[in-house]
């Protein structure tokens, strides 16, 4: 499938306003609500999946400037690189996760902007492409951050 620069910029843009409107007033305690996850994967809080969005973000733009993760991670199998992600950063505080969301977001749009146009065209594009700009980005947003929101909610009723 055949994408163009603006459409992606489009996509990465309306998913990111979504998730920054979403996450941008959460207090102390919602950040560290905990995501439905299996009890078999990482304990995931609000944060940590703030984090993994903004990191699969940050590889997007390195693969669109003609970069790769390093070996160490690029090699890891997706669990591990997410395992990784949430050991790298769940110490950090709300604020610090919360600025590097939106340095990605820069980041990536600069990236997506100085990206030749053959890059938007690779024949192995699929219509998600590229997901991790809107659909992961939607899921996790949805079915993690939305959900524990809400779950807290109801608990309060």
């Amino acid at each position: 499938m055949a994408h163009t620069r603006e459409e992606v910029i489009r996509r990465a843009i309306r998913e990111f306003r979504q998730l920054d409107r979403l996450v941008r007033g959460l207090s102390a305690a919602e950040w560290r609500l905990t995501v439905p996850r299996p009890e078999s994967k990482d304990p995931w809080t609000v944060k940590d999946v703030l984090a993994h969005i903004a990191y699969w973000k940050m590889a997007v733009a390195l693969d669109a400037r003609g970069k790769r993760l390093p070996p160490k991670e690029e090699n890891l199998k997706p669990a591990a690189q997410n395992h990784l992600v949430y050991t790298r950063y769940r110490k950090r505080t709300p604020r610090e996760v919360l600025e590097w969301h939106r340095q990605v977001q820069a980041d990536l749009l600069k990236a997506l902007q100085e990206a030749p146009e053959e890059w938007f065209r690779r024949p192995r594009r699929g219509a998600e492409w590229p997901r991790d700009l809107d659909g992961h980005s939607a899921d996790h947003r949805v079915k993690d951050i939305r959900a524990a929101l809400a779950k807290r909610k109801s608990r309060r009723r």
